[in-house]
């Protein structure tokens, strides 16, 4: 490997991927050092408070039509081909060549850490930038060993992060210039043709999603926290639906807010800080997320900013409303330290129900959990991908498909083990539209939601009463205190009872049109619960 190290901590150890003639390689360098380097290269601005403000270019979002997984005999078998996008070996090894070719002459920014707050179940991830505020991104994002650590650190998992690279679609058999190509295999990632820094943080999803459960670990698109006595819960959800918001609470510690594996132990943490959507972000509503947004280290993507007096904008989405913060666990006052916990006591799977048809909360039996985790109800929300510019309805597997390389019958399979064997209540929280759909309800307050979830940790929820929804089977409350009745049953928020049966009856057979791909799947006792429009 042919460069030399000018600044940082312990040099990258080498290993095979031979770079070609690197001006500089900046290893591991930390907070301060990074921001110096994010504004003298001009890749971004100083908010009033510390912050780093940054424009993620054309790419606002993720790009999962231009993810690709090497198809060759070792994944044939074990990747899920209906749901990934193939690249074949001879293109991935390619493209991995010009790559290399590709950054001879620049300097690059190095990071050595971990993915997986669990010993035994983590990885060394090895990620190469060509921008210093992607490598302040991922340092944030990932966990960072002690010093240590890094004296002869191997890579289980290496990232080669080139925005400026452009693919040619007709050379490699991809789809445009813009590619996140996965050797699931030998474990490198190339990300090309995008800036967007949350591609590198999913790609590192992927890759654990792919190997942890041969080892028995549930790996989940999920969010985490623990309460004082130690009852661990887990918060199932897609970007927008409330994972971050709803799991960063004063009563209860952050164990961590999108990435999390079940295993032997317990849930840990795969990430070791968190990337909380800031559009019209409330710092009344949300004030841990606010307050870490002032901090120093912070990276703010594409968030607005006065061009004069640097005046932070979080209702600005002129550009997109897929603003994000990206900040170290760290910043939030009650995060747990080790990033671990317990057996979980309470799952909750989150919806934005575009629709309004969906009350705010409901009970699920072990089994109703099982097809709500298979079916992934939620809406796209704006920005979180590119084109989508308002609420989508869609059903997106495992609350996580694009990560997922595996069938998700995997994933359910071993869910359901773990709920049945440490016996945990299952909830489904709707944070999307009440009093009817989306353009004439109106979205959940959020202080409905957290009184909801406050009462269905604590346990008071399920000694209440409850109905049995004649729509969708699970059973919804009658009564909590702090939320307006009506409210619990959407039928009574609708001034137009007609329209909400009519919306409730597509919904459920857009849900059963959806299942039927997962029934050859399940056992007798999931299919019992199907819905049938």
């Amino acid at each position: 490997m042919t460069f030399k190290i000018i600044e940082g901590g312990n040099p990258a150890t080498p290993e095979p991927i031979q770079f070609n003639n690197l001006a500089a390689v900046f290893a591991n360098l930390d907070e301060a050092a990074l921001v110096e380097k994010i504004i003298r290269r001009n890749e971004g601005l100083l908010s009033p408070n510390g912050a780093v403000v940054v424009d993620t270019g054309s790419h606002t979002g993720r790009s999962p039509k231009d993810k690709f997984v090497v198809r060759e005999d070792a994944t044939e078998e074990k990747v899920w081909w209906d749901n990934n996008n193939a690249i074949t070996r001879q293109a991935f090894d390619k493209l991995l060549d010009d790559m290399l070719w590709h950054a001879t002459g620049k300097e690059l920014y190095v990071q050595d850490l971990r993915g997986g707050a669990d010993p035994a179940h983590g990885i060394n991830v090895r990620v190469y930038t060509e921008y210093a505020w992607h490598s302040l991104f991922i340092r944030n994002l990932l966990i960072r060993p002690p010093a240590a650590d890094l004296v002869g650190f191997w890579p289980d998992l290496t990232i080669i992060d080139l925005p400026s690279f452009k693919a040619d679609p007709a050379k490699y058999g991809i789809r445009s210039e813009t590619v996140i190509a996965c050797d699931l295999t030998n474990g490198i990632i190339l990300i090309g043709g995008t800036a967007y820094a949350g591609e590198m943080k999913k790609s590192v999803f992927t890759y654990l999603n792919y190997t942890l459960p041969e080892a028995g670990v549930m790996p989940m698109h999920c969010s985490a926290n623990i309460g004082a006595d130690g009852d661990v819960a887990v918060f199932f959800g897609l970007s927008g639906t409330g994972k971050t918001t709803l799991s960063a609470s004063s009563d209860r510690a952050l164990i961590g807010d999108d990435e999390h594996g079940w295993g032997p132990d317990g849930v840990f943490n795969f990430e070791g800080g968190c990337y909380a959507k800031t559009i019209k972000l409330d710092p009344a509503a949300e004030p841990q997320i606010y307050a870490a947004t002032q901090r120093f280290g912070t990276i703010l993507e594409n968030v607005a900013m006065h061009p004069v007096t640097r005046r932070i904008d979080f209702d600005g989405a002129a550009w997109t409303e897929n603003t994000r913060a990206a900040y170290p666990l760290h910043f939030i006052e009650n995060a747990s330290p080790t990033g671990r916990g317990g057996q979980p006591k309470t799952i909750v799977m989150l919806t934005a129900d575009a629709f309004g048809v969906m009350p705010p909360i409901a009970k699920l039996s072990p089994d109703q959990a099982i097809y709500h985790f298979l079916s992934g109800f939620t809406a796209k929300v704006a920005g979180t991908e590119r084109g989508v510019t308002e609420p989508q309805p869609t059903f997106s597997t495992c609350f996580g498909a694009p990560f997922i390389p595996r069938h998700p019958a995997e994933y359910a399979k071993l869910l359901r083990e773990l709920i049945l064997e440490h016996e945990v209540t299952c909830w489904l929280v709707n944070t999307g539209w009440t009093g009817g759909a989306y353009g004439t309800g109106r979205r959940m307050p959020i202080q409905w939601t957290r009184t909801l979830l406050s009462a269905a940790l604590d346990g008071t929820l399920a000694g209440g009463g409850f109905r049995t929804d004649r729509h969708f089977g699970f059973k919804v409350p009658t009564a909590v205190t702090g939320v307006p009745t009506h409210v619990l049953d959407p039928f009574k928020t609708w001034a137009d009872k007609a329209a909400y049966e009519a919306q409730a009856k597509r919904l459920v057979g857009l849900f059963a049109e959806n299942f039927r791909k997962f029934e050859p799947h399940v056992d007798k006792d999931v299919k019992a619960v199907m819905l049938t429009s």
